[in-house]
Parts: C-alpha cells; structure tokens; sequence
C-alpha cells in the first residue's frame, strides 16, 4: 500500500489546571501519507474527551518525497493547515 508506514507524532498539550504549561506526549502507529487518517481520528478523540487543550502536532514519517519537501510537517490541532517544520 503506497504511503502507508510508521509514523511519530510530537503531541503537545496544555495542562487543564495549569493552561501556561505544555506537556510532551511521543504516538506511534502506522498510517497512510500524506492524510494520516489514524492520526486525524486520534486527534478527533483528544479533542471530544480529553480535558487538555491541544497545542501542537509534529508528525515524523519515513517516507522519503516527504522528508525532503518539508523535513515533517506540522499540524494544528484539527490538522487543517500545514507548514513546513524546522530544520
């Protein structure tokens, strides 16, 4: 299945008391670039049932075109725009 693979996502969400702080959190699974359905859906989920506010996305995939167009990208939240990430 072309596109479909490994990825990471850096998560970072804020704490439901404490909204100046971020916390880290590390996700792996397969999914399919460049729409990361699984991830999309994850994200759905975060954003009905958990408390803390997300902040960032960066997603981390092996698939080659897309390490070299943008180094990974990142996300907002509901992940509708995307811009480069940095070196």
């Amino acid at each position: 299945m072309q596109g479909f693979g490994p990825i990471t996502a850096e998560i970072h969400y804020r704490l439901p008391d404490y909204q100046d702080l971020l916390q880290l959190l590390i996700w792996q699974e397969y999914d399919i670039t460049p729409d990361f359905p699984t991830l999309k859906h994850f994200l759905d989920y975060w954003e009905r049932e958990i408390e803390g506010p997300l902040h960032s996305v960066r997603v981390a995939h092996p698939d080659p075109a897309l390490r070299v167009a943008s180094g990974g990208r990142r996300h907002h939240p509901a992940m509708t725009q995307q811009e480069a990430a940095p070196s």
